[in-house]
This record gives structure tokens, C-alpha cells and sequence, in this order.
């Protein structure tokens, strides 16, 4: 059985795509998916490669339960954009840079995280690193939310293979 690939993506890949990442894992282990779903995370920049998620989104993480101590940051490839099935950006900046270094072909893999949530469809989750410790807690809700659209997406891919 083919998996179905998830790759969430920010810009230094240590609060919100790893906070994605996790989220979306404790979802598929709950709903009994995680042998058919990949996931994994990266940065569009490389400031970060090999650094653990920061300690507030570890922090707000842990808070609901969810682990992410053993994330690591890394730089998007470009064997990624063949590798996988869904390429989900944080917001419109980092879903440009994508777009800018994504094939033609695979152009299709590439969405917006909030676009799988129809309460805030074209919205961006922000970037909580320069504030305070409720702008993690807002990740983790707005991330949370659209992650149960992409599971919905994702179940769908795997009923059609």
C-alpha cells in the first residue's frame, strides 16, 4: 500500500511547521492512520537546520498532550517537491518561496495550511516567535483546525489508492 506524504512548512522550521507536524501525527495515531501517512516538516530557510522545535512550542505542545521533542529543523529540497503528496505552507510568504523553486509538475502538491480550514480559508497562521506565549497557543488552535481539514483530504487520497 502506498503512503500518502505530508510535509508542513514554515520559515526556520522550529514553531509552527514542527507544531503542524505534531499535530498532525497525534491526529493520525488517534485515528489509527499513522502506518499510512508520512509526515515530516521543514524550513524554507536554513537557519535552523538541526536545531529542535523552540521550547514555547514544545511547551504549548505538551500542554495538549502532543510531543515534539523529537523534531529537528531542516531546509525544504528539492526532492521533496517529488517525494511528497502534500507540501502545506504556514502562510502566503513562505508558500511563495515554494511556488518560486517547485517543478511545474508538482505545483499542484503545494497549499496553504488554513486553506483545509473552512473557518479561515487564505488566512496565514502567524509567526508567534517575536511575541508572547498566546501567540503559540494560537498556532496550535489554528493548526489544529486546519489539520482536521487535510486529515479529511488525506483520507480521501487514501481511500482513491
Amino acid at each position: 500500500m502506498k503512503k500518502v506524504k505530508v510535509l508542513f512548512v514554515c520559515m526556520g522550521n522550529i514553531c509552527r511547521s514542527p507544531t503542524a507536524h505534531g499535530v498532525f501525527r497525534h491526529m493520525l495515531v488517534e485515528e489509527g492512520l499513522i502506518h499510512q501517512v508520512e509526515v515530516d516538516s521543514a524550513g524554507t530557510h536554513a537557519y535552523h537546520v538541526g536545531e529542535s522545535p523552540d521550547r514555547r512550542s514544545q511547551s504549548a505542545a505538551w500542554e495538549r498532550s502532543i510531543d515534539l521533542s523529537d523534531l529537528s529543523a531542516r531546509k525544504v529540497q528539492g526532492a521533496d517537491f517529488v517525494e511528497f503528496d502534500f507540501i502545506v505552507a504556514m502562510d502566503h510568504d513562505n508558500l511563495s518561496n515554494l511556488r518560486a523553486s517547485c517543478p511545474a509538475e508538482h505545483q499542484h502538491k503545494l497549499h496553504l495550511m488554513l486553506d483545509f480550514s473552512p473557518d479561515a480559508e487564505g488566512q496565514d497562521v502567524p509567526d508567534p516567535y517575536y511575541g508572547g506565549p498566546m501567540g503559540f497557543q494560537r498556532v496550535l488552535d489554528l493548526v489544529t483546525d486546519g489539520s482536521r481539514g487535510l486529515l479529511a483530504r488525506v483520507r480521501s487520497t487514501l481511500e482513491q489508492t
